[in-house]
């Protein structure tokens, strides 16, 4: 690896296949890094439990990596389709001598989120760290093309299940805890043809803030990680090969970041050692700017 971060990763253009949703990692022939040759755990959260949605792929699997060889157990939510994904990731966790739970299903559903959180807490004894990481992705060309169903969809994967996952979560966690949820350089650059996706993430942004303020008196801090363009399947249902091709080419950095480049922020948030941040908004865009 290079120590220039403009070419420490691969640079445009980078060439892979169109999948349909959810995305595949498996099936990606330029493999993401997920630090799982990298990443160095320092003990930060060590008899933890962290419930990360989202966690077989992309910035979910970065996560949990981290996270484990961090020392936290993990449970990760996920669609069925996802499974191989899924048992990718928990060969890394277990390989990081933690516990990892694999908990299918769709988030779009109350009723599941509740589960999420009661399944973890039945299979660990406790929950300390919850990521809000899942997410769905729509483009439009024109505003006719967006359709009630990707307008429901999103907001529902996107967005509520944030409050219901912290609905169910708070109950269970005590002075320390914290919420991490992922909102995107998106809501501030806001892509015409991401409209929905964008809005979404726009009010993940303000979600954190007014959640953060509500839990304060329970000494429970809840932050944002806010991504720039970064090679996980979710671009691969999204674009063309001629748009993943030229996939941050456009940031300062000049090329698209990787999940593993995430990660530190994540760990930063769930740990103590970012004990007086609380309704944050922390960019890792690649030098985007999010004004």
């Amino acid at each position: 690896m290079s120590d220039d971060p403009r070419t420490e990763y691969p640079q445009p253009p980078l060439k892979d296949d169109s999948q349909p949703a959810p995305g595949i990692t498996a099936k990606m022939r330029e493999k993401p890094d997920h630090g799982e040759r990298s990443y160095v755990g320092k003990g930060l959260l060590k008899g933890k439990v962290a419930l990360v949605t989202g966690g077989d792929s992309g910035i979910g699997r970065a996560v949990a990596i981290a996270y484990a060889r961090e020392g936290a157990d993990i449970a990760i939510s996920y669609l069925k389709v996802e499974q191989i994904d899924a048992e990718e990731t928990r060969r890394w966790v277990e390989k990081a001598g933690r516990r990892c739970l694999l908990l299918p299903g769709d988030i779009s559903d109350p009723a599941h989120c509740r589960s999420l959180v009661e399944s973890t807490v039945a299979e660990f004894g406790h929950l300390d760290v919850l990521v809000n990481n899942a997410a769905h992705q729509t483009v439009n060309e024109g505003l006719g093309d967006i359709a009630v169903i990707d307008v429901e969809t999103s907001f529902k994967v996107n967005v509520f299940a944030m409050i219901w996952l912290a609905q169910a979560a708070v109950p269970h966690m005590k002075p320390g805890a914290s919420i991490v949820n992922t909102t995107s350089v998106q809501a501030k650059v806001a892509t015409e043809t991401m409209l929905v996706y964008a809005a979404t993430k726009g009010a993940i942004a303000s979600l954190t803030i007014g959640l953060s303020n509500l839990l304060a008196p329970k000494r429970i801090r809840v932050n944002c990680v806010a991504p720039g363009p970064i090679w996980t399947p979710i671009q691969v249902i999204a674009k063309d090969e001629e748009e993943m091709a030229e996939l941050g080419a456009k940031t300062p950095l000049g090329r698209p970041g990787q999940p593993s480049e995430l990660a530190p922020a994540f760990v930063l948030l769930a740990s103590d050692e970012g004990s007086y941040m609380t309704g944050a908004l922390l960019p890792v865009t690649g030098g985007m700017p999010m004004l």
